[in-house]
């Protein structure tokens, strides 16, 4: 099931390529979506390193075997060491979920921590001049 909880768009980012933003007030804690996945073996990886989705997967699972592309506008959230959102996985659902950390304003990126954490500050694995990290 995808389900969109919040008001939310796609735009262009300041931060990196496209965003999501919020299009209305969303408060702590609110789900913002909810994004089906579709899974794809660790085996089928060389192949898609060598396209464009090469930024937009996630590991998947316990055991480091499947990675999962995200439905909805779940791969488009940019990166924050200081995020406003997190997300967590249901591997059981086969979903991403992603939820405010804190209140988000309208017109307000919504981001999130690449590393699975939203207090983890290990430096992540693009380096792009066009990336502002936010101290």
């Amino acid at each position: 099931m995808s389900l969109q909880n919040a008001p939310i768009y796609t735009a262009p980012s300041e931060l990196h390529g496209l965003g999501v933003f919020a299009a209305a007030p969303i408060e702590a804690g609110a789900v913002i979506e909810i994004c089906p996945v579709l899974l794809f073996p660790k085996t089928q990886l060389e192949h898609v390193r060598r396209t464009v989705l090469d930024d937009y997967y996630f590991d998947w699972g316990d055991d480091g075997e499947w990675y999962a592309m995200a439905l909805g506008y779940g791969s488009l959230y940019n990166h924050a060491y200081q995020p406003n959102a997190d997300y967590a996985m249901d591997f059981e659902a086969n979903t991403i979920d992603f939820f405010a950390l804190r209140d988000i304003e309208p017109g307000e990126e919504i981001l999130v921590n690449y590393n699975g954490s939203a207090d983890d500050t290990t430096p992540v694995w693009f380096e792009d001049p066009n990336f502002k990290r936010l101290t």
